[in-house]
């Protein structure tokens, strides 16, 4: 066990402990009417401050009609309590530099293989120019994330962080999934730990809690044997706490998996936050079936489509009451569920409103139809409507400029450019611009092997 990272943020400093009664607001909150007497149990030892555990999380999850309104209304009212009525975005750009991979997941339409003709790699130039867009524009954060290339030289995530951060030495790399940071490590030869370590050093800020899908293995079997286990993304995001970096949390639902299966997950990453403190939020994300492979070619029998509306609201929900004395902001994903029933999840327990994006490939290449970017002043004004505060911040939540209620004169850059896609671009026009063929841009296959040292990563 090793203490809790610290953080200069009361609310995140608060967040960190069980709810105390010096903290519990003395407003009175009552259940509405006809609500099934356990629901009602449990909903009332969550008002008080405790956490629910996993099987009271089933019960909800499992919820229908005016038990379902009262947990959400309870998670609304947790939501007040913890973290106000302010609602939070950021201005960052998503950056996927390559879209091949040595992995064939089921739920991913976005990878290629590297003989494909859609395959496509941005050189470091071409990063660091989309990173000087971003910046020029008002962001501040950059997602880096992208497929595994084959005999990739691992240190090439640790260049690629230090070409940027030369460039652009205050922007924050929101950098490598788990999955990318294993494969770091094993291409390297070096041990977990050792390779975040590396990635901090270089300059990364935080990673993405992404390739969390479902945390449990016969799950992940299921749905993508061979990626990353559930042990390992365990030992890369506790590695990460470890060092004090900050890491987000996620999880992929709508698939093959029960509504146990999500309880335990969240439960899992509650008990994670409660030893390290290092997650800065959840994000519950939707599976988008429509160009997934086994769900396209029906790959596995008794998957399910996606999640159903009612459904998103139970997840936000529920999370917020698993996890509110723990991780106190919980995201709504505009881009899986559109801004509609973002918006809407606004009242289910959520404070967050995610980011601009600029550029969203790994949803829209798997069917997401709500397009790939966001303005700023769209974003206020889907959060005003719902009677909430915007407010803009960093990676960290620390906040930027908070608006008010009403519409003010406020535009960012962002706001005054054509957004459209011949300005940023889009997934299908990188598969089919020739200046970005894998095959012409990847040279660090030709890389020679380094000598092993004595303590290895699991191999892929």
């Amino acid at each position: 066990m090793w203490a809790p990272i610290v953080d200069n943020t009361e609310r995140d400093s608060e967040s960190r402990q069980p709810m105390t009664d010096d903290r519990r607001p003395t407003t009175d909150f009552a259940l509405p009417m006809r609500v099934d007497t356990a629901v009602a149990r449990i909903l009332e030892r969550a008002l008080e401050g405790h956490d629910i555990t996993v099987d009271e999380a089933v019960t909800l999850f499992e919820t229908s009609g005016p038990s379902l309104t009262a947990t959400i209304q309870v998670a609304d009212e947790l939501r007040r309590r913890t973290v106000g009525d302010v609602v939070t975005y950021v201005i960052n750009r998503n950056i996927n530099f390559t879209n091949v991979c040595i992995k064939h997941c089921g739920f991913c339409a976005f990878s290629r293989e590297y003989r494909e003709e859609a395959g496509y790699f941005l050189p470091p130039e071409e990063v660091i120019r989309r990173s000087q867009e971003a910046w020029d524009l008002g962001a501040r954060e950059i997602c880096v994330q992208a497929g595994l290339p084959p005999k990739m030289d691992g240190n090439y995530y640790i260049e690629l962080t230090q070409a940027i951060k030369r460039a652009l030495p205050d922007m924050h790399i929101h950098g490598f999934s788990p999955e990318e940071v294993l494969y770091g490590a094993v291409r390297s030869r070096c041990t977990i730990p050792e390779f975040v370590q590396r990635l901090k050093d270089a300059g990364v800020g935080s990673l993405p809690g992404t390739s969390a899908e479902i945390l449990d293995q016969e799950v992940r079997d299921v749905i993508a044997p061979g990626r990353i286990t559930k042990d390992q993304w365990i030992e890369v995001i506790t590695s990460a706490h470890k060092t004090g970096m900050r890491t987000t949390s996620t999880i992929m639902y709508g698939h093959v998996e029960t509504v146990r299966h999500r309880a335990e997950h969240i439960g899992l990453l509650r008990d994670i936050q409660k030893e390290t403190g290092g997650f800065t939020e959840f994000v519950p994300l939707s599976f988008i079936a429509e160009e997934a492979p086994m769900f396209k070619k029906g790959l596995i029998e008794g998957l399910k489509g996606g999640a159903t509306g009612a459904e998103v609201i139970k997840m936000y929900a529920v999370s917020r009451i698993m996890l509110n004395n723990w991780i106190p902001n919980i995201q709504a994903s505009w881009v899986k569920e559109g801004p509609k029933l973002a918006q809407m999840a606004l009242d289910a327990g959520c404070n967050d409103f995610m980011g601009t994006l600029i550029n969203e490939s790994i949803s829209t290449s798997a069917g997401a139809i709500f397009g790939q970017r966001m303005a700023p002043r769209e974003m206020r004004a889907l959060i005003r409507e719902m009677g909430r505060i915007p407010a803009e911040r960093n990676t960290l939540y620390g906040i930027k400029k908070q608006f008010g209620t009403v519409e003010d004169e406020h535009f960012d850059p962002l706001d005054l450019v054509d957004g459209s896609d011949e300005r940023f671009g889009s997934y299908v026009m990188l598969t089919q611009d020739d200046r970005f063929k894998f095959e012409d841009n990847y040279h660090r296959a030709e890389l020679p092997e380094k000598p092993a040292p004595e303590k290895v990563a699991t191999q892929l």
